[in-house]
């Protein structure tokens, strides 16, 4: 049976899957990134784990795999196949899709784990049918996927989408990116959960505490759940000026929240919007599938340019 390999790869676990040509997940695997053993073993590991799969398939499936798709954290250079730079995992400039494809024998595509689970929401979860659409993941921080035509832009430079990053409080809480006053640092699930805890008095207090509490109506944490909301409505607003997104997708830990979430967070964008089309703000619905599901339509997607490249010439 023709498939794809498809890698996300975490700061702390890599989810892995066999895909099929119709993006049913044939196989699913998971181990730990392994990033206390340092950025070279984390690559190893991840060489490893690829070529297990490709041994699965092959036994399992009767073929090996026809391509692989992998999506990394922190900046990637995806026209170049570089895992760029990663903080949590400690690599710079690493020609992950070169190495990758020279261990498995197949072409390889590259891509960057929000923008590759906001390609997945978009053409295949939340966002389907979409024609332009805008993925927002609210988790340790907050970045986004622009996505167009069922595509996903990356930038000039694999920047595009770092939504966290828009100044929404200026002068306000220094972010590590040098900025002060950005997105992430009022409304991640980072942030609340630092918020909340920092009020209650529990260092081990969560976002998700947070939230639970402000459907019993504990004051402090409606006043911070309130301040996260007002601070992603002012982010959101720029960038629905900016890309006017016919869909804008929200998920991420925060995401789970559910309607005590997105209830107030569709009013507060409301209450902004002048000129300004209001999109239809809706959760994720991948869940922690969509970067598997995202690295596999990567690979599909290279083998569709492939053959047809092929053909033209």
């Amino acid at each position: 049976m023709r498939h794809v390999i498809a890698l996300d790869v975490g700061g702390t676990g890599m989810k892995a899957a066999l895909v099929g040509a119709g993006g049913e997940l044939l196989h699913r695997a998971r181990r730990a990134t392994g990033r206390e053993r340092g950025p070279d073993a984390v690559v190893e590991g991840i060489l490893d784990f690829a070529a297990e799969l490709r041994g699965y398939g092959i036994e399992h499936l009767g073929e090996p795999a026809s391509a692989a798709g992998v999506a990394v954290p922190g900046i990637v250079d995806e026209p170049r196949g570089l895992a760029a730079y990663s903080a949590n995992l400690g690599w710079r400039d690493v020609p992950l899709r070169d190495l990758l494809s020279h261990r498995l024998g197949t072409p390889v595509a590259l891509g960057h784990d929000v923008r590759t689970g906001g390609l997945a929401e978009g053409r295949i979860g939340a966002g389907r049918g979409a024609d332009r659409f805008l993925f927002v993941a609210l988790g340790t921080g907050i970045a986004g996927a622009i996505g167009m035509a069922g595509r996903v832009e990356s930038g000039a430079h694999g920047f595009a989408g770092e939504i966290g990053h828009i100044v929404v409080r200026p002068g306000g809480t220094p972010c590590p990116c040098g900025q002060a006053g950005c997105l992430e640092r009022y409304a991640s699930a980072a942030a609340v959960g630092e918020a909340w805890a920092r009020a209650c008095g529990d260092p081990d207090a969560d976002a998700a505490g947070c939230a639970r509490a402000v459907t019993s109506g504990d004051p402090n944490a409606v006043r911070i759940w309130q301040g996260a909301i007002d601070a992603l409505a002012d982010g959101l607003l720029t960038a629905l000026t900016l890309l006017d997104p016919r869909t804008l997708i929200v998920g991420g830990g925060l995401a789970e929240a559910g309607e005590t979430l997105f209830t107030p967070l569709r009013e507060a964008v409301e209450r902004r919007v002048t000129f300004q089309k209001l999109p239809s703000i809706v959760p994720a619905a991948l869940g922690d599938t969509a970067g598997c599901l995202g690295a596999g339509l990567l690979a599909w997607d290279l083998l569709t340019t492939t053959d047809r490249t092929e053909v033209t010439t």
